[in-house]
């Protein structure tokens, strides 16, 4: 390897890819055209850093599988950070497999990673769990210990183990503080802000107030009837109803929890549940019909009494009822919660993240285009969607510091 090879890779290592184009800008040879992809990635430009990275592994000859290897890699991770999720993961697994044969651990260790935070994207957390307890992150340098216990973090987050993911936050503090990369150290501090930003809103006794995710953590342990409108059960500390697919009884459920200790009227009811505008006999009939099927789901819980004016929630022992609800409260929440993580998601990619058709996606995506709150770029396939940017904020993509021509 020659000394401008080196250099451009201690470059990117550093988090200076500015620095590495300059030493490698005008070459063509294929450890070159690998480093300038992984440079363009940081800088932001993540379709020329893939051409590059696709020119430089067909460039590479039959005895550097290392190199194409790591250029594969590094691909991968531009799909995630671009949010293509439908990469294929076969090419990583074999990626990963040929740089263990070959001894490279660190960047083998990375391919795993990615593999991970994809899992953890589109919430298969047993799966990513499984695979993060494979990794010993004893041996990669500071950057990579970073990025571990960034996943540590979000798989602790994601499980509501609050205590966890900030011992996990502090080590990836100091490791990025070791790398020596303000990018690290932003994302990590960008990664903090989810433990002490509002994570939902507690609704008792007709009053309001934002809860942090800790309190979550602390409410769901409690002895309270918990409806909880982020996941659509109802619940206490020991039993979980699901009526995420009966939207009707939920409605009525959660219209009976935030009018306790007192009783919801049959007119609320019937708004809240059928938003029905003009009741007739037939809207009563049916409300006697969904009492009785909430009734019957939730016998383990709670009663559902008829009062004078309409009908109340009875939990079963002497508990507070109170209802859990998402910080923001609109028709196409879901998809503004994942756009809000500042990269750019294609259609497919948040389909496959919420479970839903892509249609249904675009169709939101659609209207929070019309109201203002989303924005795309590209076309086509190459279609990006994102929420407006924060000013004085930039979002940063790190890739591995692999040193191609080794």
């Amino acid at each position: 390897m020659d000394s401008l090879i080196t250099a451009a890779a201690r470059a990117l290592a550093t988090g200076d890819p500015l620095g590495a184009l300059n030493r490698v800008a005008l070459r063509d040879d294929p450890p070159a055209l690998a480093l300038r992809g992984i440079a363009m990635a940081q800088l932001g430009d993540l379709a020329r850093a893939k051409a590059l990275l696709q020119k430089a592994a067909r460039a590479f000859g039959a005895k550097e599988a290392v190199a194409r290897a790591r250029c594969v890699v590094a691909e991968a991770e531009i799909a995630l950070v671009s949010r293509d999720l439908g990469w294929p993961a076969k090419a990583l697994d074999a990626a990963g497999a040929a740089l263990e044969k070959h001894g490279d651990w660190v960047n083998a260790a990375h391919a795993r990673h990615l593999e991970i935070r994809r899992l953890l994207l589109v919430g298969r957390l047993n799966e990513a769990e499984r695979g993060l307890a494979a990794l010993d992150p004893t041996p990669f340098p500071p950057a990579w210990r970073t990025a571990h216990e960034l996943v540590v973090a979000g798989i602790a987050i994601r499980r509501l183990r609050t205590k966890e993911a900030r011992a996990a936050l502090v080590r990836a503090e100091r490791a990025a503080r070791d790398a020596r990369i303000p990018a690290l150290t932003a994302e990590v501090e960008r990664a903090s802000l989810v433990l002490n930003t509002p994570a939902a809103r507690l609704i008792a006794r007709g009053k309001e107030r934002p809860l942090l995710l800790e309190e979550v953590e602390a409410l769901l342990a409690s002895k309270a009837l918990i409806v909880d409108a982020c996941r659509n059960v109802v619940r206490d500390l020991r039993i979980v109803v699901s009526l995420a697919r009966r939207p009707v009884l939920f409605a009525l459920a959660r219209a009976l929890a935030e009018a306790w200790p007192g009783d919801a009227s049959r007119g609320a009811l019937l708004a809240r549940a059928f938003r029905a505008k003009h009741v007739d006999e037939s809207h009563r009939a049916r409300l006697r019909v969904e009492i009785g099927r909430l009734r019957k789901a939730l016998r383990r819980l709670a009663d559902v009494t008829a009062t004078t004016e309409g009908f109340a929630l009875v939990p079963r022992g002497t508990r507070a009822v109170v209802v859990m609800a998402r910080p923001v409260e609109e028709e196409h929440g879901a998809v503004l919660a994942f756009l809000a993580d500042g990269e750019s998601w294609s259609s497919s990619a948040l389909a496959l993240a919420l479970g839903a058709s892509q249609r249904t996606v675009q169709r939101a995506l659609d209207e929070l285009a019309g109201a203002g709150k989303v924005q795309s770029f590209g076309r086509a396939r190459a279609r990006r969607w994102m929420t407006p940017p924060v000013a004085g904020f930039t979002t940063t993509l790190l890739l591995p510091a692999a040193l191609p021509g080794d």
